[in-house]
Parts: C-alpha cells; sequence; structure tokens
C-alpha cells in the first residue's frame, strides 16, 4: 500500500480513444487471466479495508450491475428494453463472477454495447443523405438521464433520428451550408464508432472495476496501469518526455501546445499545428506509422525514459495529408507541468491614498511528489514550498493584502494542505481525521511563524473540494481570514492508493491501482465538510445547484456527521468586520455594471438547465438564439460604458461568467466548468465508453487532467460558447490554431468574480488600518495558536 494520504473528488476512470476510420467490425473482447486475478486483489482490500467496508454479495452485485449499465449507456441511447432483459441474467450474479475469476459476463454486455454502437451510428448516417424538415413542430427531449430503456429499435432509432437533426440545426445555424454538414456529420459519426472499436480489453475491464468502487463510495476507483501512470503524473506535476501538448485532429496526432524549456521547444523544429505521423525508439529504430492509433498509444510511444531518444516523423501545419514529412531526434527530459503549478498576480485597487495592492495566489491543486520526498529530495515538488516562495515575493512587491484562490481546486494531498494552512497560522491543529475504527488523529502544524500575517480572504467555489476544504475550514476556524465565494463542494473523506503489483510482487505494472476511502475528516471545531462543504462568510452568485455538482449530487455519499472539537485558539476575530464587509460589498455590486451581467447569466443557465427538451423547429431556433445575442449585445454594450472595477490581473476568466446556452446542451458538449479536478487535484480526464461513443468526454465531476497539459497526452478543452456562438463543432473538428485563439480570448477576459474579492479585502484592510481596536480584533495574535 503506498503511503499516500489523498483528497479529492471523485471521477471515472475509464479510457476512450481516438480511431482510425474504417467499417470492419473489431473482434469480441475478452477478460485476461491477470483481469481476473487484479479483481480478486482489489476485492480483498474494498471490502476488508475500505473506510465504510461492504461485502461482495449479491446486494452488492446489483449494484454492479447498474453503475456498469450507466457507464455504457448512461443516456439510454444504445440498448433497448429486450437487451436490458437478457443482461438481468447477470444482475445477481457479478459477485460470484469475481471470485470465480470468470468476467465473461461483463465483456459479454460490452460486446453487446459494442455491436449497438455500430447499428445505432450506422442508421444515424443513413439519415444524413435525405436531410431533414425543420418547418415541423417537434422536439428532442435530450435529457435522458432518467429516461426509461426504448422498447424495440424503432423508438430508439426515432431518439437517433432526432439527436441528427438537432446536430444537423446546430450547425446550419452556424451558416454551414448542407454538403458541408453532411461531410462533418459521417466523418464525426464514423470515429464514434471508430473509438468504441479500439476500446480494448483493460478499458472494459476499468469500466467495470470502477463499477465495482465506486458502487461503495463515490471517491473509490480503480486505476488500471495506464491511469495509474497518468495519476503519478498529475500528483507530482512533472514527467520524462519531449514537452509538448498533444491532441487529435482527425486522424491525426497533433501538437497543441509546446511546453517552454522542454526538449520540443528546445529543437526550434516543432509548431503548434505539426502532426506527428510516426514514432521510433532511439537513433536508428524503426519509425512506426500511428495515424489513426489511440491518442494514448501514441503517448505510450513518445514518453519514456529521461535521456533516452525518441524518433518523430512529422507532418508540418501547411502541408496538405501528402505533403512532405520530415523526420528529427528528440532527446527525452524532465518536464514540469507548470500550468496546475502556483501562480502570482496582483491587482491594484482603488487610487492616491486609497490605493491598494493586493496579491492572488491561485492554486489549481494541492501537489507533491511524494516519490521524490520518499527518496530524499530536497527539491521535491510541493505546493506548500511553491506558495511560500510566492508569498515572499509579494511581500517583496509590497502588497497590502492575499487572496488564496482555490476556485476549481479540487483537492490533492493531505499533508499540503495541513502544511499550506501552517503558513498562515503560528502552529497547532489543522484537522481532524477519524479511520475505521474510529480513532481520531489531528494533523497539525509544528513550524512556528508565518509566510504572511498580514490580511487574508480565501476564493472558493463548489468545484473547490476536499483538501481545498480542510485550507478554508481551518483558516475559518482560526478567524484567521474571510472566507469569500460559493458553498464548497462537500467532500470530508481521505483516500490512500493501493498498487495491487506492489502486493503482489508483481515485476511489471499489471493489476494497476485501487484508490480506496479509508478516513474521514473533521474541521478542528468538531464539524465536518462531509454533504455540507465550507460556507463562505461572504456569499457570492452560485454557479451550479448542489443537486447537479457536489458530494451532494451522489446517492451514495457518507452521511454527515461531528466530533469533539480539537484544542485550538482563534488568533482572530474576522467576523466582527464581517457585516460591514458585506454592507459593502452589497452597495458596490448593486452600481457594478460587469457584475450585474454575471448574476443575469447565471439566471439564464440555472433556467436552460432546468429544460430537459429543446425544439427542432428553424423558426423557433434562430429565435432563441437571436433573443440570448440581444441579451449579450446588450450587456456587452452596458459593460463597454461602464468603468466600475479598478483590477489589472488579468486570470483566467470565471467559468460562471459564460452564458450556458441551450443548443449545447442539447448536443451534449457542454459540461460543469466549475469543476473540482479529481483526487490529488488533477484527475485523468479519460472519458468512459459512453463518452467514446456520444462525444461526452464528461465524467460526474467535470474531472480536469493535469498531467494532459505538459506532454503527449490529450487536450481537454471543450470549446465553451464565446462572444462568436455556438459553431456547432464537437473539440476535435475545430482547427488547432483557432480553437487555441478563443481559449486565449476567454483567458483575457476580466475575472469579475476575483475583482470583487479583491475589493473586499481592500475594504477590509481600509477599516482596519482607520481602527486600531479592530486590527486588534482581526489581524492574527502574536500568540501560539495551540492550546494544551
Amino acid at each position: 500500500m503506498r503511503n499516500i494520504l489523498l483528497l479529492a473528488a471523485a471521477a471515472a476512470f475509464a479510457t476512450a480513444a481516438v480511431a482510425k476510420p474504417g467499417d470492419a467490425p473489431s473482434p469480441l473482447l475478452k477478460p485476461t487471466p491477470s483481469e481476473a486475478e487484479a479483481a480478486i486483489w482489489a476485492t480483498r482490500f474494498l471490502t476488508h479495508f475500505h473506510y465504510k467496508p461492504m461485502p461482495l454479495d449479491d446486494a452488492m452485485s446489483e449494484k454492479i450491475y447498474k453503475r456498469y449499465l450507466d457507464a455504457l449507456d448512461g443516456d439510454k441511447l444504445f440498448f433497448t428494453q429486450s437487451d436490458v432483459a437478457k443482461f438481468n441474467a447477470y444482475k445477481d450474479k457479478l459477485d460470484d463472477a469475481i471470485y470465480d475469476q470468470d468476467l465473461a459476463g461483463p465483456y459479454a454486455i460490452f460486446n453487446v454495447y459494442e455491436q449497438r454502437v455500430a447499428e445505432r451510428v450506422s442508421y444515424a448516417r443513413s439519415l444524413l443523405a435525405k436531410g431533414f424538415d425543420f418547418s415541423k413542430d417537434e422536439s428532442y427531449d435530450y435529457d435522458r438521464e432518467k429516461a426509461t430503456w426504448a422498447k424495440d429499435d424503432a423508438e430508439v432509432n426515432d431518439l437517433w433520428r432526432k439527436r441528427i437533426k438537432n446536430d444537423w440545426l446546430r450547425l446550419k445555424l452556424a451558416g454551414k451550408t448542407d454538403k458541408d454538414i453532411r461531410d462533418t456529420l459521417d466523418k464525426r459519426y464514423a470515429n464514434y464508432i471508430d473509438r468504441v472499436r479500439q476500446l480494448n480489453s483493460e478499458d472494459v475491464f476499468q469500466t467495470f472495476m470502477n463499477a465495482y468502487a465506486s458502487s461503495i463510495e463515490p471517491h473509490t476507483n480503480y486505476l488500471g496501469p495506464r491511469a495509474s501512470e497518468n495519476f503519478d503524473i498529475a500528483m507530482k506535476l512533472s514527467l520524462e518526455g519531449i514537452g509538448a501538448v498533444l491532441q487529435r485532429e482527425d486522424d491525426y496526432t497533433a501538437i497543441r501546445e509546446i511546453v517552454p524549456g522542454g526538449p520540443a521547444a528546445l529543437s526550434k523544429q516543432l509548431k503548434v499545428g505539426d502532426r506527428i505521423v510516426g514514432v521510433g525508439q532511439g537513433e536508428n529504430g524503426q519509425i512506426a506509422d500511428v495515424v489513426g492509433w489511440r491518442l494514448d498509444d501514441v503517448v505510450d510511444k513518445i514518453r519514456g525514459a529521461k535521456d533516452t531518444t525518441v524518433r518523430l516523423e512529422v507532418l508540418p501545419a501547411d502541408a496538405g495529408p501528402d505533403g512532405k514529412h520530415f523526420t528529427l531526434s528528440l532527446v527525452r527530459k524532465k518536464v514540469s507541468i507548470e500550468e496546475q503549478a502556483a501562480k502570482k498576480s496582483v491587482i491594484e485597487v482603488g487610487k492616491g491614498d486609497q490605493a491598494r495592492r493586493i496579491g492572488v495566489i491561485s492554486l489549481p491543486t494541492f501537489y507533491q511528489d511524494f516519490e521524490a520526498r520518499r527518496r530524499g529530495d530536497k527539491d521535491y515538488k510541493s505546493a506548500t514550498r511553491d506558495v511560500e516562495k510566492l508569498l515572499g515575493e509579494l511581500k517583496a512587491d509590497k502588497v497590502d493584502g492575499v487572496i488564496v484562490d482555490l476556485r476549481n481546486n479540487g483537492g490533492g494531498s493531505l499533508a499540503e494542505a495541513t502544511d499550506l494552512t501552517g503558513l498562515f497560522i503560528d502552529k497547532g491543529p489543522v484537522v481532524q481525521v477519524r479511520n475505521a475504527s474510529g480513532q481520531v488523529e489531528e494533523n497539525s502544524d509544528e513550524n512556528p511563524g508565518m509566510a504572511w500575517d498580514g490580511p487574508l480572504a480565501v476564493l472558493v467555489n463548489r468545484g473547490s473540494a476536499s483538501a481545498s476544504e480542510i485550507f478554508a475550514a481551518a483558516i475559518q476556524d482560526y478567524g484567521r481570514g474571510v472566507i469569500i465565494g460559493e458553498p464548497t463542494f462537500g467532500k470530508g473523506t481521505v483516500q490512500n492508493l493501493v498498487d495491487l503489483d506492489e502486493v503482489a510482487h508483481n515485476e511489471k505494472p499489471t493489476f494497476g491501482e485501487v484508490k480506496m476511502t479509508i478516513a474521514q475528516f473533521f474541521r478542528i471545531n468538531g464539524g465536518s465538510t462531509q454533504l455540507r462543504g465550507v460556507t463562505p462568510d461572504i456569499s457570492f452568485p452560485l454557479t451550479v445547484d448542489a443537486k447537479d455538482f457536489g458530494e451532494s449530487s451522489y446517492d451514495n455519499a457518507l452521511p454527515w456527521t461531528s466530533i469533539a472539537p480539537a484544542k485550538y485558539a482563534p488568533v482572530g476575530d474576522i467576523k466582527s468586520v464581517v457585516p460591514m464587509l458585506i454592507q459593502r460589498h452589497d452597495t458596490r455590486t448593486a452600481g457594478n455594471v460587469e457584475w450585474k451581467n454575471l448574476e443575469a447569466d447565471l439566471a439564464d443557465a440555472r433556467a436552460l438547465r432546468a429544460e430537459k427538451t429543446i425544439s427542432l423547429n428553424e423558426t423557433v431556433r434562430r429565435k432563441e438564439r437571436d433573443e440570448q445575442e440581444a441579451k449579450r449585445k446588450a450587456r456587452e454594450g452596458l459593460a463597454a460604458h461602464t468603468d466600475d472595477h479598478v483590477g489589472n490581473a488579468t486570470p483566467s476568466a470565471d467559468p460562471a461568467s459564460k452564458t450556458v446556452q441551450k443548443i449545447q446542451e442539447a448536443a451534449g458538449t457542454s459540461r460543469p466548468r466549475a469543476n473540482a479536478a479529481d483526487a490529488e487535484a488533477a484527475s485523468k480526464k479519460t472519458g468512459d465508453a459512453k463518452a467514446a461513443a456520444n462525444a461526452k468526454s464528461t465524467s460526474k465531476d467535470g474531472a480536469k487532467n493535469a498531467a494532459t497539459q505538459a506532454n503527449a497526452n490529450e487536450s481537454d478543452d471543450e470549446g465553451d460558447a464565446n462572444s462568436a456562438g455556438d459553431d456547432g463543432l464537437q473539440p476535435d473538428e475545430r482547427n488547432i490554431n483557432s480553437d487555441l485563439a478563443r481559449e486565449k480570448e476567454a483567458k483575457q477576459r476580466h475575472d469579475v468574480v476575483l475583482d470583487e474579492a479583491a475589493h473586499i479585502l481592500a475594504d477590509e484592510i481600509a477599516l482596519i488600518r482607520a481602527d486600531n481596536k479592530l486590527a486588534q480584533q482581526v489581524l492574527p495574535h502574536p500568540v501560539a495558536t495551540k492550546v494544551d
């Protein structure tokens, strides 16, 4: 068992793939002996060492069965009632399948699924030649999470007819010609089939074992060998490779981003949009043609040990399919994933004597290189170390206050949550952890002194989970700073990684890992963040409803409970100033056009989410689109003539500021962007078998993979709507450079949420500077925070 305590929101870990187009059916998949053995090893730990151990019996089998079907066909677009009636024979037999090491049943279900995908999508492609009548008054019920299975092929085909009609209408409203629409959709649906056909035995096993693991509790997962490797990369924020972000583009593996300082950048021979068509090992190794390969298979060939050579055959971005290739050799090096590392910025608030400099620490994840720390590496990667360094730089910049921005930070290392809190308190308990036996231990900051003892705010949203909640709760309980934003995710559990290959003494990665809940954490005041999250001192508009996203959206989440408080003494009394800050916040935002636009955008988004159907009548859709566009232009026009903010920082725009368009919801391409990165901060975004078929690269949490951002792996951009409106395309159908331009535009938008948080902290600074007594109450006392 790896001695790592992890904190984060859950995600599905099943692999989706990009495929080489082709109509030949793939062979039926079968379980391997090693997968059957891995299932036994995983079961031993899940049934005996989980925080909430549950027997693997007939009752659990029924839960696994339900989740497995949901993973494959959650929107009920492929199977019919007769299919499910046949599958029901396995409903209470999956426990026996695991114990008897006979996984033929789950694989048989998958093979039928693959066949149904081919049938449904082939039918969809046949409709393209006929076109559609958009004058009819009919609608598409696109939210099918609670729908029943179609009774027969005729009913499910009608669902697909409406789905395809909606896809066509989206492209038509975007100005595409009928020929372009046919070509785009035919290629899209062909790729759906190919992606599923390229799923392999490991993918099916991982999907099935995740159905088992997540049936116990939402944050328990199975990770196959490939997912385990990506998980490790996400935690340590580094890997050994060439330093390029890759994504699929038609049949090619294309370069989306080149990481500064990496081998690819230093070669000065590669550029964004170049397509990798072949990969060879060593100076003289044969180059394998990788056109049409799964993206993760190409990644595996490009990654490798430090100081080894990989040879790439490249088709330049500006060359046609028959263009001239070139070959280059790159020596692999250690590449840092800086996108997920802590960063700083400074926001100027006010003018003249009222000017305040607010430092911002943006922390996407509580990362730590566990292996390097275990080895005794003095320079191991650590969120706390990076933040401490940035705080020193902000001090040198003479900032008046600091905001720690934890929006969409899904968690990470428990040790990092404790150590990071220690930068802002003298010393004392940070979090209480209760194991399955009921024993409670305190995790404390033992290092006296603070890296920052000035005014402090913590900015959170619904995507702030686990380790983020530990930090925010401790800061709140100590009265050390003001918590601003939305109620957080509500995860109050601790996970550990069990390396099944290590316990089985395998020489090579074969069995994978189990991420298993082993404890529950509690605030130092005795309360829990489980289900309830951390309630901010100053609330901002909700970006997403609790029933749709967060711990309370899971049907098997652990209940809220509490324990005795730890012995601690608050270091400040932030409550004495909060009412004044709220009053100033309300007054300021009442006249802030950007803030009002944000509230209006969120109201529109909630209204659209509440709708479960969309019209397939062109006149109705054009009217709806024009109304949305008119609203957007009116809001932009008001904002352009108003200068209610003074902030000059331009970090990534808050996802809540974008209007959610109904047309994207219907297409199934949108996802919650206020998302908690999975476990340990940025888990693998892989998509499951269902995602491969219907292009929903989503999980329950919308988890995002840090590892994808620094080397050969898949880009996670979903192409949200921006000022250009909906283009009707899937992410991999867009030109990389135009897609990057959209992304850059989004990042440059003013972050009204962060700006308002800076104003609130500036208000606090003004209040305490004008009142010494208030300052003594709010700022940390010069005493230890531990009470013996």
